[in-house]
């Protein structure tokens, strides 16, 4: 096992990594490389051609290419090989994620096949249960759907109402309920699904067959978007479910739930990252195609601020991506070298990371909702036709900010999760925080004689980290604990802590490429950790103020605020010229390869 500096999650905002403690993406071997071009090769060949009849919606067609990925081995990536699958790394899941992600409607129903569908019963089922599923669902033999949410029970997965009876014989679980929004739901062999046995406070989850008696799937729901997606309400009536079914223990569904649900935010960002390289390439072709006033519209300065913006955020993305999918798979490796059985280990070692998994989930889906919002802009009057990609990709991009929990509820889980666990005591938050504050008048990290490059950046960086910590100190002392109540002040904070971490991974990535590659005699990517960073500081500054003003005293105010000031402060950089290096690069290309 390499030997790398692994933080706990959250702790990125009291400690620092050295760019090589990272993962970058430049790193890929060949075997990653491969499974990358298998992923896109079979979207080349076997979805891109069929799109139009999937979205018409045509669920056969959809469960035809599901079992073909199947057959090629795409569905057994993350399964152990003693249960049909390949075994890779976290690493290569979401490579294989991000490829997928560029798949629209295919995507989601392959995702949630291969990840909520069949990981719950991987990571957290017996021995038999993963003999009889596990290994069918690797090969595509048997397609998996996950059932959560019910229409009284979305954000607050733990209220649902659907029940499971022991019978009288102890044999089955009697299941009655009503599920919704089930991706899958008619064509799903199995179903894990969610309920609390006779009066539980918490969950239990258990294995479902389509097949049982009872079951009964609604006609599919017509949506904005991923039409192709098969999305319908499940009931259960009276329903016998074998006790052999149960998955876990009875009462630990709830933490089954919380456990995939983190993993899915983790792959959602990979999904994200691969629909926006995919709107980007889709952007440039068709700006370097299409003249206005007898000049390519590629060539306007208007269509190069867009292009690049594009590829910084997306880069951005991407770095922080590979970053945490590493420190996931270091984590799994140490839990097993404890001990730990694999399936125990990996999601152990994934829903460890809660704070990342949620800035990555809306950091990634809200890049992406950019992104494509961009694209179908940069196409003009076409975007909005249904005859080209991005207006397919614009609709699809949609559901990301509400899938595996809202924006909104992935905003305050980043700042109380990364609370918790400092209180917990994994990492000082508070303790610095203190001191920050204390020394408010002489806060600012101040540049060094032959300061370096990378030094400056991550020396703003740092003085970001401060500022989040004097406002966390400011807004817990005021609020107390009613700051739980406070959802605008905490919203703030999240907008902090995830800028933070987009530009750590970023500047540590670019600085990681020069340790291996050299220096970038062309600039391309300084000028992309410059704008980044640059606006960063503005996306910082403004929550560190709106939340400053609704807990800061009046005889503290002005020094409150020089210190927000004084904190994001940075040198100034030409913008223009930087995004029109990195545009430039992209119109030559001619798609996305950065």
């Amino acid at each position: 096992m390499e030997n790398r500096k692994v933080l706990k999650s959250g702790e990125f905002l009291v400690n620092e990594m050295q760019a090589n403690d990272i993962f970058i993406p430049e790193e890929f071997d060949e075997e990653q490389k491969m499974i990358a071009q298998t992923v896109q090769d079979f979207l080349d060949t076997e979805l891109y051609p069929n799109i139009e009849q999937i979205d018409s919606p045509d669920i056969n067609l959809m469960q035809s290419i599901l079992k073909k990925a199947g057959e090629l081995g795409l569905m057994g990536i993350s399964i152990p090989e003693e249960y049909g699958g390949f075994g890779q790394s976290f690493v290569t899941q979401m490579l294989a994620a991000e490829k997928i992600g560029s798949g629209h409607s295919f995507s989601v129903a392959f995702m949630a096949h291969t990840g909520i569908g069949t990981l719950p019963i991987m990571y957290y089922g017996n021995e038999d249960q993963r003999q009889r599923y596990v290994t069918r669902l690797a090969t595509g033999e048997l397609l998996g759907a996950y059932c959560l949410t019910e229409p009284g029970a979305g954000s607050d997965a733990n209220s649902g109402k659907t029940t499971a009876t022991l019978s009288e014989d102890g044999q089955h679980y009697i299941l009655n309920g009503q599920k919704m929004w089930i991706t899958n739901a008619n064509f799903a062999d199995t179903q894990v699904v969610f309920a609390k046995i006779d009066k539980d406070r918490v969950l239990s989850a258990f294995i479902v067959e389509r097949t049982y008696p009872g079951v009964n799937v609604n006609p599919d729901e017509h949506k904005m978007g991923i039409k192709g997606s098969s999305t319908a309400q499940i009931f259960y009536n009276d329903v016998k479910v074998p006790v052999g079914n149960l998955i876990g223990n009875r009462g630990e569904g709830f933490r089954i739930a919380l456990s995939i649900l983190h993993m899915g935010r983790i792959k959602l960002g990979a999904n994200v990252l691969g629909a926006s390289k995919k709107a980007i390439t889709d952007s440039v072709k068709y700006a370097n195609e299409r003249k206005q006033f007898n000049v390519m519209i590629s060539t306007f300065g208007a269509i190069k601020h867009k292009l690049a913006e594009q590829v910084i955020r997306t880069f951005a993305l991407e770095s922080a991506i590979y970053r945490l999918s590493k420190d996931v798979d270091q984590l799994i490796e140490l839990h097993k070298a404890a001990g730990m059985d694999k399936g125990k280990a990996s999601i152990e070692g994934i829903s460890h990371y809660a704070v990342e998994a949620a800035i990555l989930k809306v950091y990634g889906s809200e890049v992406l909702d950019f992104v494509i919002d961009e694209a179908v802009q940069i196409h003009g009057g076409m975007g909005y036709s249904a005859e080209m990609a991005v207006e397919r990709g614009y609709r699809d991009s949609r559901i990301n900010r509400i899938f595996e929990g809202t924006n909104e509820i992935n905003r305050l889980l980043v700042v109380d999760t990364a609370m918790k666990r400092a209180m917990k005591g994994d990492f000082d938050l508070f303790g610095k925080a203190e001191t920050i504050t204390a020394n408010l008048e002489n806060i600012a990290l101040l540049p060094k004689d032959g300061e370096s490059y990378f030094e400056e950046k991550l020396r703003y960086i740092k003085n970001f980290k401060n500022l989040i910590l004097l406002v966390i100190n400011g807004a817990s002392k005021h609020f107390d604990k009613k700051l739980i109540l406070e959802q605008e002040v905490l919203n703030n904070l999240a907008d902090m802590i995830i800028e933070v971490y987009m530009s750590e991974s970023l500047v540590l990535r670019v600085q990681k490429m020069e340790n291996i590659q050299g220096a970038d005699p062309s600039g391309l990517y300084h000028a992309i950790v410059d704008v980044f960073i640059y606006d960063a500081a503005d996306k910082i500054r403004k929550p560190a103020t709106d939340a400053a003003n609704s807990f800061i005293s009046a005889e503290l105010n002005g020094t409150f605020k020089k210190g927000i000031e004084t904190l994001t402060n940075l040198r100034g950089i030409n913008v223009k010229d930087a995004r029109r290096k990195i545009a430039d690069k992209l119109i030559e290309d001619n798609c996305y390869k950065f």
